[in-house]
């Protein structure tokens, strides 16, 4: 009984090695480096793609620089806000005027200021693949040109409220600091005044009466960031 005992245990720790060694990683090995850090500030820029209406007045594409602070909730969630600033420009019309001259200015500068809060969810929890971290984001927010008056033709941005979400990946090295690059969409209201309906002297008018109020567009924009992290 003895020996038999003795063999068992033999063979035991002869296949104890192997099988150990095909599950998981050592931690040298591991392609994970769990995230230390549990806030981030963000200074960005990049290129905001605007979408256009049906009129072409509301502001259009330009570079677009701003700044994102993210604080870790608990798991794979951040509370994340930012601040954006679009150097955009407008087209401006007059419709009293006939079609051929209701075109005041092609190129009117009209700078947007884009603010929402959300949330950020890293795919791959709190931990990063490779020092990668890709992430899907959503969010609740306000764009404005900070303009309080209508221009000529009695058209004004205003400041409606604007839906967001997208995603992007994060490189993030050993140390403080990380490089994001964002794709985000988002989602607001343009609105069109009474004066748009209105026929003008030649018989024609913006837009035809009994035609929508207002276009909901998506406004893309691209941005690269450099993040410094902070508090573990």
């Amino acid at each position: 009984m003895n020996v038999r005992m003795w063999v068992t245990m033999m063979m035991s720790a002869a296949m104890a090695g192997p099988v150990a060694a095909q599950v998981g990683h050592t931690p040298q090995a591991s392609p994970y480096t769990d995230l230390e850090y549990r806030q981030e500030f963000t200074l960005y820029g990049g290129y905001y793609y605007a979408g256009n209406d049906r009129v072409g007045v509301a502001p259009g594409s330009g570079p677009m620089v701003g700044a994102r602070y993210d604080l870790r909730l608990g798991g794979p969630a951040l509370l994340t806000s930012r601040f954006g600033y679009v150097a955009s420009h407008r087209t401006v019309i007059d419709p009293r005027r006939p079609i051929g001259q209701r075109v005041v200015q092609t190129d009117a500068t009209w700078p947007l200021y884009l603010a929402d809060v959300g949330i950020t969810l890293n795919l791959t929890g709190q931990r990063s693949y490779r020092r990668f971290v890709p992430f899907v984001t959503g969010g609740l927010g306000v764009a404005t040109d900070f303009k309080g008056g209508a221009d000529v033709g009695a058209w004004r941005f205003g400041t409606p409220f604007a839906l967001s979400f997208g995603g992007g990946i994060k490189w993030v090295p050993a140390g403080n600091w990380q490089v994001r690059a964002d794709l985000t969409d988002q989602l607001y209201q343009i609105k069109y005044p009474a004066s748009y309906f209105v026929t003008a002297s030649d018989g024609s008018s913006v837009l035809l009466l009994g035609s929508p109020k207002n276009d909901w567009i998506a406004n893309l924009g691209l941005t690269f960031g450099l993040s410094y992290l902070f508090f573990r």
